[in-house]
């Protein structure tokens, strides 16, 4: 018979056999199309023309198969029918037998093995078999079942390689539990999920128990508050997408993602979004909502704050600070900007040569391969877009000096010359040029304390009650960076240095809130002898007129209530009064964390408590929302860019909170599976260790920290790069 007459009978005894024919009835054959019908939908009585994917497509209300779908069809039946359209699929693929490519049998190492048996078996559609002394023909062997257990390891290896799955995907402990439990129950004749039950019923029973996990963290926002997070990012597609995301004391959750495809996104917009979200978690609960430092959000958070005056709007500090280093190392002329231009452009010379440099030696391949047997470390080509991009850049460069310098000296680079000699030797010009050094080095010095405030800040970590001293101290040890180098005492003139401190004092205005000062007033230890006198002419918070003023302003609108004010008032004087405490309790101050300071003596000050213990527990940055992107791009990577937002919004979803509620258990720290979901397999190479400059404490915990971060394939063409 006929090998495709047979193929074409399978197929349409299989679809005569389908479940979802029982819900249409057949009018007559189609005049054209070997499988179609006319049928009449028995739901919405409409006719259509096509085979049985149509009717599929009607009744399942599948997008994309040129049909329209049922609107009289619920979602009770449509359950239904996709529970059998779904055991229907998994019996089909029992019956069908796999013709895949031979396992191999022995390794190339093992002398049993023979290169001619292993490219001939075909014995088994899996694993050919051994004829003669070889696997599983001892007793010992055979007791141990060893033959399946090597052809189970071909198979899951044939898995990885066949899928191009990351080898660190191996210590996922889902994965090891998938295998073992598998390997430990009798499921003869058991097929795994299909496609569909894949991306339909498994997923949505997934996200309905992960909402359940989660209930035990939304039980805490009563007590402790959260903080609701947004980002915005357009997908492969080119869709707009805003998700947001909650975090507390238990961490970041991530809530939903709004496809903003033709909507105009002004104030209003956002602010309506934000409104919804605050609906959902209850606005009893929201302390703030952060988000990245546009006019439009800044419009759309003040929006709120009409609706809640007791929910703040706080930029992001990262942001905040990301902004002011590109002013200081990226400074734009204008005129009114001419002063700041004229004492920082040097640094964005320093930063474009470099940038020359990175990209000479990795845009010419016998170039980057005389570095590489160099250097163990890589040239970072961090995107502009991320946070700190021109000093983590410079710090990669400075990191490497020595084997740069190894490099252009070498008689395998003086000795190639089929590249473009004249940049060759300018890039030999600026690594041999201590001068040049000397710059990086100082752009590094000042800007580290910056560079270490954003790393700290870059975080879930509840510190919002630490921002205001961080900018304060921050700005300080600029101040004595800058001051070291130019050999001058505090009492004198820096042009440099008023240039930056203008800068980051204009960036501090604008990021500075109410909140911020509540939250720097209600740290303990900022009432201490020690914390004072760390710094001369450091105050308490109660004693500085700027913080008490807005603290002030932040209380009015906390406590509506001209009563519940004046009793927080009282306790907060008696808070900074110290009139309530005895000796052991002050010190306690300085040795406690705030959190368990306020739960170990604010009995006291009830309402002061219950205020503190909610803020203390606030992050300062939008960081979580911005890493979750991560995740959506891989989630809604090219080679699935036809998933629809609303399925990948489901899978970031699940992906994120599993990760989070996995991160909470005792194994995430230790074992083999030991932080399963962080590095990847650059994790233990060289490029991946300690060397990797702290991009890992910026990228935080994202396992794709090459491709979402730290990209080395950007191409740029060396001749757009002008040689100053």
């Amino acid at each position: 018979m006929n090998p495709e007459k047979e193929s074409e009978n399978e197929k349409s005894s299989s679809e005569n056999a389908a479940p979802l024919w029982k819900y249409v009835t057949r009018l007559e054959k189609a005049s054209v199309g070997g499988g179609n019908v006319s049928f009449r939908c028995n739901y919405c009585e409409k006719n259509f023309k096509g085979s049985y994917s149509r009717v599929k497509a009607h009744l399942l209300k599948l997008p994309k198969f040129g049909i329209q779908a049922c609107a009289k069809v619920g979602d009770e039946y449509q359950n239904e029918m996709q529970k059998l359209e779904d055991a229907f699929e998994e019996s089909s693929r029992r019956l069908k037998k796999p013709k895949l490519v031979s396992l191999p049998t022995d390794s190339p190492t093992s002398p049993n093995w023979d290169s001619r048996e292993s490219s001939t078996a075909t014995s088994h559609p899996f694993f050919p078999k051994k004829k003669g002394v070889g696997i599983g023909n001892s007793p010992l062997e055979r007791a141990f079942n060893n033959q399946c257990r090597e052809q189970l390891d071909c198979l899951i290896a044939r898995t990885f390689y066949s899928a191009g799955l990351p080898f660190h995907f191996a210590k996922n402990p889902y994965w090891i539990e998938m295998i073992k439990f598998a390997a430990n129950n009798n499921l003869a004749g058991y097929v795994p999920p299909g496609y569909n039950k894949l991306r339909t019923t498994l997923l949505q029973k997934e996200k309905a128990h992960i909402e359940k996990l989660l209930r035990a963290i939304k039980d805490t926002w009563k007590e402790k508050g959260l903080s609701i997070v947004s980002d915005g990012w357009t997908d492969v597609q080119k869709r707009p997408l805003i998700n947001f995301m909650a975090t507390s004391q238990k961490g970041p959750i991530f809530i939903k993602s709004i496809d903003g495809t033709k909507e105009y996104k002004d104030k209003h917009f956002i602010a309506d979004l934000f409104l919804k979200v605050v609906g959902e978690v209850g606005p009893q609960h929201v302390v703030q909502i952060i988000t990245d430092n546009a006019s439009v959000m800044k419009a759309a958070g003040s929006i709120v704050e009409a609706e809640y005056p007791h929910i703040f709007w706080s930029p992001c500090v990262v942001h905040t600070l990301n902004l002011a280093l590109k002013n200081i190392c990226a400074p734009k002329y204008s005129l009114q900007n001419e002063n700041a231009y004229n004492e920082c452009n040097w640094i964005a010379q320093v930063s474009d040569e470099a940038t020359f440099i990175r990209i000479f030696i990795t845009n010419h391949s016998m170039r980057l391969a005389i570095f590489n047997s160099y250097s163990p470390l890589k040239l970072l080509a961090v995107a502009e877009t991320r946070f700190a991009s021109i000093i983590i850049m410079l710090k990669r460069l400075f990191q490497v000096k020595q084997n740069l310098r190894n490099m252009v000296v070498s008689e395998e680079w003086m000795s190639y010359r089929e590249d473009d000699v004249g940049k060759a030797q300018t890039v030999r010009d600026y690594i041999l040029n201590d001068l040049w050094w000397d710059k990086v080095e100082y752009i590094l010095r000042f800007t580290e304390p910056i560079y270490e405030m954003l790393r700290v800040a870059d975080t879930d970590a509840p510190i919002l009650h630490k921002v205001y001293e961080m900018w304060d101290s921050m700005i300080e040890n600029v101040k004595k960076e800058i001051y070291q180098h130019e050999g001058k005492e505090d009492y004198e003139e820096s042009p440099f240095y008023d240039v930056v401190h203008n800068i980051l004092i204009e960036r501090w205005t604008k990021n500075c809130t109410p909140l911020h000062c509540l939250a720097h007033s209600l740290n303990p230890k900022y009432y201490t002898i020690k914390w004072i006198e760390e710094v001369r002419g450091r105050v308490a918070p109660h004693k500085d007129a700027e913080i008490s003023v807005e603290r002030n302003k932040c209380l009015k609108r906390i406590f509506p209530d001209p009563d519940d004010r004046q009793k927080v008032n009282v306790e907060f004087g008696l808070f900074n009064s110290l009139q309530v405490y005895d000796e052991d309790n002050m010190e306690d101050r300085w040795n406690y964390n705030p959190m368990l300071w306020w739960s170990t003596y604010g009995s006291t000050l009830p309402i002061l408590q219950t205020l503190a213990l909610k803020l203390l527990q606030q992050p300062c940055s939008s960081s979580c929302a911005e890493r979750n992107w991560s995740t959506y791009g891989f989630i809604h990577s090219m080679r699935r860019n036809r998933i629809t937002p609303k399925r990948a919004e489901d899978l970031v979803f699940v992906h994120s909170n599993l990760r989070l509620l996995s991160r909470r258990r005792p194994e995430y720290n230790s074992g083999e599976s030991k932080k399963w979901d962080i590095g990847g397999d650059n994790w233990d190479e060289p490029f991946g260790g300690p060397g990797l400059l702290e991009v890992a404490y910026l990228t935080l915990d994202e396992p794709e920290m090459e491709t979402s971060i730290v990209e080395n394939n950007d191409y740029v063409d060396d001749d757009d790069v002008v040689v100053l």
